[in-house]
């Protein structure tokens, strides 16, 4: 397939190699590791940076990296960031000291992973993988935090040395590639787990497997609950750590603007760097740290939330903060949701059920898109409009809506990230 493709070179755009990228493949998906493993040994990819975090889990991985890097920026460390997917631009993916990197230099990482690759059949994201690594290894970083893509023990970025690893959490989400229960998924996420290195779990009720992986793999368990916990009184919290030669406490610490789960095991990470960071450094990232497209409000009036929620698990962390708001509003609260047939699609909507009056079934502008058809089919509602993209479905509810109304965009990137690029465009 490689000879049919015309090979791009530095002077080429950006988005010429991603098309190039996207091509060089014919599975899109690919959970084998030796490939991209052989490429990064040969490039020295496989320790990156002084200090490499590896971020896994269900849900919440993101923002547990967000606050991590907002964090170690203010405690002025040098820090790269990888993380996927991105909403608008394929620049989000790849932030070295707090910004996105330039066309030029994602086109010059990219010919080193091309002429190193010597015909080797490369997935889109093991590509980009390797071309964000290399960036980050010339940058001589102090530390680089990576977001898992897929699962863990096969995904591209487990192929890096990491420090510590984190898992999240464990909820039913990629059944096709992980496995159907809990205890499936837990076994391929504890796969980041290494030798005598920390793996921080960010649930209380994890699955009794992921103890069992870590013995596995040797690792030294860091789990909620177990070794560390945190406790909210007013609008302070405190973060702990019972870990026998590891105690800390972090008291009097702001609400962060990220879930506070999340916030709480990004601290967890903290407590194991071979550096100190400074209680300044946490409040400021705390007070500041948040991500496009999780439960962000854009407006008031109506009130307007984004969030890329696709399944189950983050369709019950949408309900309980809408519970909550909604306490305080009269109007009616709409919804425009798209999903991939792929997800839970019932499992996800019944979450939300109980919450919605108006729904704005929508098509998404991708292969895997569950129809509009799909979408309603799980409704209990009654009061239900069907469109053919998520344009159409954005520019009726919120004709419909009155300024005491809220209206949600949920259920994938590829729903919020049309919306979000015309809200941007307006202004």
């Amino acid at each position: 397939m490689n000879k049919i493709l015309s090979t791009p070179t530095v002077l080429s755009s950006l988005s010429e190699w991603l098309h190039y990228i996207e091509r060089l493949s014919c599975m899109p998906i690919d959970l084998s590791l030796d490939r991209i493993r052989k490429i990064a040994v040969d490039l020295d990819l496989i320790h990156p940076a002084a200090y490499v975090i590896l971020v896994g889990g269900t849900n919440g991985k993101g923002t547990t990296c967000r606050v991590l890097e907002t964090i170690l920026l203010n405690n002025n460390n040098t820090v790269g960031l990888y993380t996927s997917p991105h909403l608008l631009s394929y620049n989000e993916r790849v932030r070295i000291c707090g910004k996105e990197v330039s066309d030029s230099t994602h086109i010059t990482a990219m010919s080193v992973i091309e002429d190193a690759r010597n015909q080797i059949a490369l997935t889109y994201f093991e590509f980009i993988t390797l071309s964000a690594l290399y960036m980050f290894k010339q940058e001589k970083l102090d530390l680089i935090i990576l977001e898992v893509g897929l699962g863990g023990r096969l995904d591209a970025t487990n192929i890096v040395d990491p420090d510590i690893s984190v898992i999240t959490n464990i909820a039913i989400d990629h059944t096709e590639f992980l496995g159907t229960s809990r205890d499936m998924i837990a076994k391929e996420k504890s796969g980041i787990c290494r030798p005598d290195k920390p793996v921080v779990i960010g649930e209380s009720c994890f699955p009794i497997i992921i103890s069992e992986m870590v013995k596995y793999y040797e690792a030294v368990l860091f789990a909620r609950g177990r070794d560390w916990d945190f406790h909210v009184y007013g609008n302070k919290w405190m973060w702990w750590s019972r870990f026998s030669y590891n105690s800390m406490l972090y008291d009097d610490l702001p609400l962060p603007l990220i879930p506070l789960e999340n916030a709480a095991t990004a601290l967890s990470v903290l407590c194991w760097l071979p550096f100190l960071v400074a209680k300044t450094a946490i409040c400021h990232g705390l007070r500041v740290a948040n991500l496009p497209g999780r439960f962000q409000i854009i407006t008031h009036s109506p009130l307007v939330i984004l969030d890329v929620g696709h399944n189950p698990h983050a369709a019950n962390y949408l309900a309980k903060r809408l519970a909550g708001i909604l306490l305080e509003r009269t109007g009616s609260v709409r919804i425009v949701i798209g999903m991939l047939k792929t997800k839970d699609i019932q499992g996800t909507i019944c979450c939300l059920n109980h919450l919605i009056n108006v729904w704005y079934c929508s098509n998404l502008d991708t292969s895997l898109s569950a129809s509009s058809e799909e979408l309603s089919a799980c409704l209990l509602s009654s009061n239900v409009h069907r469109f053919s993209n998520v344009l159409e479905a954005w520019n009726k509810a919120m004709s419909d809506a009155s300024v005491d109304d809220c209206v949600i965009v949920f259920g994938s990137f590829h729903a919020v990230s049309p919306i979000m690029r015309k809200i941007i465009n307006s202004y």
